[in-house]
């Protein structure tokens, strides 16, 4: 598991005060930088080898300005050219919001995804998470 822990800006609440919901993917992103390392330690923009194919967020309970947020990060599964990140926001020891990431594995060259090579695979599932709370 991979910890990121991140002051919330006060741009990133909403006009009720509250975290707004447009915070949490890009929250999410800054803490998948150890999975992208570990796909493309570089992180060359060139070569880089991952897309998004979909984000999932659920938002549990509100989040709020000048109170620091714990980013949980793992991976719940690896398939042959795709991985899931499975991640959750904790404030207060609070669960906020929960999420799943699916990256794809993509050769930007040939517009296709790729199979995720063994040794990557081994790396990623040494991550291996199933904290989700559901």
């Amino acid at each position: 598991m991979f910890v990121y822990t991140m002051e919330p800006r006060f741009s990133d609440t909403d006009a009720l005060g509250h975290i707004s919901n447009t915070a949490y993917p890009v929250w999410f992103e800054q803490a998948r930088s150890p999975v992208f390392a570990l796909f493309h330690p570089s992180f060359e923009v060139s070569t880089w080898p991952l897309i998004v194919a979909r984000i999932e967020i659920d938002y549990l309970a509100q989040g709020y300005w000048n109170t620091e947020v714990e980013i949980k990060t793992g991976i719940s599964k690896v398939g042959n050219s795709s991985c899931h990140i499975i991640q959750e926001a904790w404030q207060n020891q609070k669960l906020i919001a929960k999420g799943t990431t699916v990256m794809i594995y993509f050769d930007y060259q040939q517009q296709k995804s790729q199979p995720i090579p063994a040794d990557l695979k081994k790396k990623l599932l040494s991550h291996s998470l199933n904290f989700i709370r559901t």
